[in-house]
């Protein structure tokens, strides 16, 4: 959309300069103070006062961590060596064990043990008494039943055939030459047992001796070498299908027996590694351990050590505290001070800018002074000339409709393009007037979701054949109070310009939607509106266009092609229909023009039909009119048209000799009975003399009988208080038609009075 330039330009640069002389000596310039550098230093020193204590931090913090991590692990590296050993001790000691039980018992059958169980037991008994980590040994049949032990004498009846280490040891696993954590049958204690096969003299499997281990054992061993108490550190022994044997400290999840799930140490099992330091989340506890791990010799048995990171992070947090405190305390003090140098340096710099400001201010306030002032005689100015042209296209259209009541058929041509020109006239004093804010408003409730469409002919007739129109109107639209001729033309303005800003073509959209604004959105106006954008595709507006675009007079197009009222005209209709009218636009990328209408409070009108209108008896009198009017061409081509409709018509020059007339005749009327010599009173508003056409108005509406008053004008702040007398207004120039047919209305009115029954 192309807003307009002017078409001349002013001299304004130079006054300026001239103006300015004056100032410049009575406000003094400040030196200049290169504020931005000073700022931009303070806010690097402040930068770096807080970006260096952090790296500083979070460097020393990662390395003591790092550091921490690495003690942990080297702490449970030395720990797991020391449970080695003892453990392949233990396990080394078993395996004695066993080898002297089956020696014991060589070369004897089942039978042949029971018949010596008494001394078998003796000796069992002082085998395996020396041993605190040693429960019980027992001997077991080929058959998996016990046929001595080290505990009790004579032994229950008791069989294995059954017990998994038993069927490994038999079928040749070595697995399961360390059995599982269970409760022992001989012992009745949690134990596992460490297990050996029986041969007979052919080779052929004759039974087991097993060695009951106690799990207790291993733990009072792993509480000693962690010191006690400390929840830092955990050991365990397992098998090497990561089945449970012994765990300090000991915990509710932790059952000895059950297999941890799969985690890094239990790859590592799997794996077949000898030894190995991971990090896992513990599946007993769920805390995060890095664990050093080594097998037992050449059994299937593990240690492992780990160390909680609860306890490194604990330590760590602690560490870091201090730091933190004995890095930023001092910074903060730094920060404080560079703060404050900020401030400071703000507080001058408005100084400054202030009193760099007050050479200006004088110039500035007297520049809108005169900006205002030229508006505002540009305004008068304006309602002025329209005003008068006004009351000339009253005179021609008065004597055109007296040309055609006479029957100059001879002239239908000529009449018609006069009346042609009346019209453009109208229009462009129509908008003379919005510019001006003087155009009278005849607002009325809109239903914009019938209406709007009604428009598209319109709208295509303005924007060409080459842009293509969409409308996209929302559902449950409000109605609106507007006046539709006006609306009509805004729209047409702003197509017109939307048309010429794409030569080539492109598409105009058309939106309409609800909008609600509050005070807390800063917007100028508050309430509800309906939101009409239209929007093109056209070339855009520069920012330096786009700041004048609704200034009056102010056209981008060559001479001759745009007048500078049509945006202007736009602006001026939303604002006096209590609404706004906004716009945003770049360079290629369209222009959006949005206007902002109140929402109507009473439902849009319905057109009813036109009631049947009784035959009338006879032919209604002429009115007697009392025409006020101060021009007088105005008053005489008035006057001879309404005489032409057969009416009486008295003309007073204005309001103030008018009331003369009616005084008198409202005088004769009380003293002598006499009615009034009028039925109507048709005057202008904007007279010379003491009363204006609304006082003449207020003060016939006060009289004992009721006399009509019709009241004509072209000023929208007047029109505004001719609707408070509760008279018809009609806006100049008005429709010769419509002031017909409110005549005739009011002659049948006369004719045929109401009547009110009694009662």
């Amino acid at each position: 959309m192309s807003p307009d330039r002017p078409d001349s330009a002013d001299s304004a640069p130079g006054s300026r300069l001239v103006d300015a002389r004056p100032d410049e000596a009575l406000f003094p310039a400040v030196p200049e103070h290169n504020f931005a550098v000073r700022r931009i230093t303070l806010i690097a020193l402040l930068a770096a006062a807080i970006v260096l204590p952090c790296v500083f931090v979070a460097a020393m913090a990662f390395s003591d961590l790092r550091a921490r991590e690495a003690d942990a692990t080297e702490a449970t590296l030395r720990t797991v060596r020391v449970a080695e050993e003892h453990a392949l001790k233990v396990f080394d000691m078993n395996e004695a064990l066993n080898a002297r039980v089956v020696d014991l018992v060589q070369g004897l059958d089942d039978d042949g043990i029971r018949q010596r169980e008494a001394a078998i037991h003796e000796k069992l008994q002082t085998m395996g008494g020396g041993y605190p980590q040693v429960a019980a040994v027992a001997i077991f049949g080929h058959d998996g039943t016990l046929l001595a032990s080290s505990r009790t004498y004579p032994v229950p009846p008791v069989s294995i055939n059954a017990r998994e280490d038993f069927i490994g040891i038999r079928d040749g696993q070595v697995l399961e030459h360390i059995s599982k954590v269970m409760v022992g049958h001989v012992a009745g204690e949690i134990v596992f047992n460490t297990g050996v096969a029986r041969r007979g003299e052919d080779g052929s499997f004759a039974g087991i001796v097993s060695v009951a281990l106690r799990p207790s054992y291993f733990n009072a061993f792993y509480r000693e070498v962690l010191g006690g108490t400390d929840a830092t550190m955990t050991m365990s022994l397992t098998r090497s299908d990561a089945s449970l044997l012994a765990r300090y400290p000991a915990s509710p999840a932790a059952k000895a027996g059950n297999p941890v799930r799969r985690n890094a140490y239990t790859d590592a099992l799997a794996e077949g590694r000898r030894a190995g330091v991971v990090r896992v989340r513990s599946n007993i506890d769920g805390e995060h351990l890095i664990v050093a791990f080594r097998r037992v010799g050449s059994y299937p048995v593990y240690v492992a050590c780990g160390y909680r990171s609860s306890a490194i992070w604990a330590a760590w947090y602690r560490h870091l505290s201090v730091l933190i405190l004995s890095t930023f305390v001092p910074s903060i003090v730094l920060w404080c001070v560079i703060w404050l140098s900020l401030k400071r340096l703000g507080a001058e710099e408005e100084a400054w800018e202030r009193w760099q400001a007050e050479a200006s201010m004088r110039r500035s306030i007297e520049s809108a002074y005169r900006q205002s002032r030229k508006m505002e005689a540009l305004g008068n100015l304006v309602g002025s000339v329209a005003h008068d042209f006004n009351n000339l296209l009253m005179i021609v259209s008065a004597n055109v409709q007296i040309v055609r009541r006479r029957g100059a058929a001879a002239f239908d041509r000529e009449l018609s393009a006069v009346e042609r020109a009346l019209k453009s006239g109208q229009s462009l004093t129509r908008q003379l007037l919005g510019v001006a804010r003087k155009q009278p408003l005849s607002n009325e409730t809109l239903d914009v979701e019938r209406w709007l469409p009604g428009c598209r002919d319109l709208l295509r007739a303005s924007l060409g054949a080459k842009v293509s129109l969409v409308m996209d109107i929302g559902a449950g639209v409000w109605p609106m109070q507007v006046d539709v001729a006006e609306l009509e033309l805004a729209l047409i303005n702003v197509a017109v310009n939307a048309r010429d800003a794409m030569p080539n073509g492109g598409r105009y959209t058309v939106r309409a939607g609800n909008v609600s604004f509050r005070h807390e959105d800063g917007f100028p106006i508050t309430g509800d509106f309906v939101q009409l954008s239209l929007e093109d595709t056209g070339v855009g507006m520069p920012p330096d266009v786009l700041s004048r675009a609704f200034e009056p007079l102010f056209t981008t197009k060559p001479k001759g092609m745009g007048t500078g009222l049509g945006l202007p005209q736009v602006f001026a209709f939303c604002e006096r229909s209590g609404g706004l009218a906004a716009i945003d636009s770049a360079i290629g990328a369209g222009t959006s023009v949005r206007l902002y209408l109140p929402r109507a409070t009473d439902a849009p009108r319905v057109a009813r039909p036109a009631e049947p209108v009784a035959e009338e008896t006879g032919t209604p009198h002429g009115l007697r009119i009392l025409l006020v009017e101060d021009n007088d061409e105005v008053a005489a081509g008035t006057e001879a048209l309404l005489q032409m409709m057969g009416h009486e018509v008295t003309c007073a020059f204005n309001a103030d000799a008018a009331m003369e007339l009616l005084e008198a005749a409202r005088t004769r009327q009380k003293q002598a009975g006499e009615p009034l010599p009028f039925d109507l009173v048709i005057s202008d508003i904007h007279m010379p003399g003491t009363l204006n056409g609304i006082d003449l108005a207020e003060r016939v509406r006060g009289f004992e009988t009721k006399l009509p008053v019709i009241l004509v004008t072209g000023y929208a702040e007047e029109l505004e208080r001719a609707r408070h007398v509760e008279v018809r207004v009609l806006s100049k120039p008005f429709d010769i038609a419509l002031l017909d047919k409110f005549l005739q209305t009011l002659q049948r009115d006369l004719a045929h009075p109401p009547t009110h029954p009694a009662g």
